[in-house]
């Protein structure tokens, strides 16, 4: 008969209850009274885990069941440990339970659109393998009633090894029971279901549609509640779509415009033009510069309403910002008898002081290549003549002005 039931009253149960109820009693109340979850519970957490401590080892409930408490410090409590120890077998560590205590993890996923798919929406369908719970056991792992404490943790879920780091020095280490898998429990071989081996989740595909809404842009989120891996006891994840836009051969976006640029020849530049350009549905717009309105390198131009779709305003759009490229003509284009009617043409020339003393030299053509050459056997100093970027002078930050 016991003499004293002071523990087993603090954590609720029979006497005569079994290690599995024990557990599951200690497990509960720890959740209630951790300190993490009731700051002002600290003193009622470490009567609940020293009660667990004894009554969870069958020598020491043993020596509890003939003596009591008294018993059990005469015996040696064995340890000393905190009962933040007893929670974090169970628990995994830290003082705090983790987060997938409660909830899965989320599982992020990238999916490769075009700027075609961003601008006109569209559906996509996206094929997965997730766990999801055993439909054979419903989860349980095998037979019912033929969960069995594991002898090598001896229902801890972790087993403690101890290793020499020095002379005279050990080092105690805590790992969980591969047994197990920290479950504290485990099935014989004939016992476990055979559908999943006893994991309690299986391996399934699932085909997800995802929805790519108009002007959705990249590194955009798209969540699916609830899809993520199924693990018994937990609430499953969310399954994040991460939008990744892929480059476009002619647009590029910036926010809610679309950048272009468009080659022009020097004919068209001075004397106006009129041009097509594809936009990313299919329809042709015609954009007009008119005769005598000079078009210069690098001039920028826009029109309005015809970029990107405003996300969620669809019927609203950025603008689309086209920068000119002047192509000028090969050299002797135009025969010398010519040029005195196309300068006439022309706005004049700059005059020039020009007196004697002044030294005429030969402009030619540049050698790109020797004068790399030369820069390089110098010492590493900088080239004589760098590359100037397309972009430079237009582009950024652009504001167009209604005409």
């Amino acid at each position: 008969m016991v003499k004293e039931t002071g523990f087993y009253d603090t954590l609720g149960v029979n006497p005569k209850a079994t290690p599995d109820e024990i557990k599951k009693a200690y497990r509960k109340l720890a959740l209630k009274y951790h300190p993490d979850k009731n700051p002002n519970e600290g003193e009622k957490f470490k009567l609940i885990s020293q009660a667990y401590e004894v009554l969870s080892e069958p020598k020491k409930r043993d020596l509890y069941d003939q003596g009591g408490e008294q018993a059990i410090k005469d015996g040696g409590m064995g340890g000393g440990g905190s009962p933040m120890d007893i929670f974090n077998m169970f628990f995994g560590g830290g003082g705090r339970m983790p987060q997938r205590d409660r909830r899965g993890k989320n599982v992020v996923h990238q999916l490769t659109v075009t700027l075609e798919e961003m601008y006109n929406g569209t559906k996509r369908k996206l094929a997965l393998q997730k766990n999801v719970i055993c439909g054979k056991c419903e989860g349980y792992g095998g037979k019912k009633g033929a969960l069995q404490t594991c002898g090598s943790c001896k229902g801890r879920g972790v087993e403690i090894k101890v290793q020499q780091i020095g002379p005279g020095m050990i080092q105690q280490i805590q790992t969980m029971c591969a047994e197990c898998q920290g479950e504290g429990e485990r099935f014989n071989s004939k016992d476990r279901c055979k559908t999943c081996n006893g994991h309690k989740v299986e391996r399934k595909k699932k085909i997800l549609e995802v929805h790519i809404d108009k002007g959705m842009k990249g590194g955009q989120k798209i969540p699916f509640h609830g899809e993520g891996d199924q693990e018994p006891g937990l609430e499953p994840g969310d399954v994040v779509i991460v939008l990744d836009q892929q480059d476009h051969p002619v647009y590029q976006r910036q926010e809610d415009d679309l950048h272009m640029k468009m080659n022009i020849k020097l004919v068209e530049a001075l004397c106006g033009f009129k041009k097509t350009i594809r936009t990313l549905d299919g329809r042709v717009l015609i954009i007009t510069s008119s005769p005598g309105k000079v078009v210069k390198a690098n001039d920028v131009r826009c029109v309005h309403n015809e970029g990107m779709p405003i996300h969620k305003d669809p019927y609203d759009r950025g603008q689309l910002i086209i920068q000119f490229q002047v192509e000028f003509p090969d050299k002797h284009w135009l025969p010398e008898h010519l040029l005195p009617q196309l300068e006439a043409l022309l706005p004049p020339r700059d005059e020039q002081l020009i007196s004697d003393d002044m030294e005429e030299v030969d402009l030619k053509e540049m050698d790109r290549s020797y004068s790399q050459q030369k820069s390089g056997s110098s010492g590493g100093g900088k080239p004589s003549f760098e590359d100037i970027d397309d972009d430079e002078g237009g582009g950024h930050g652009v504001q167009c002005q209604q005409q």
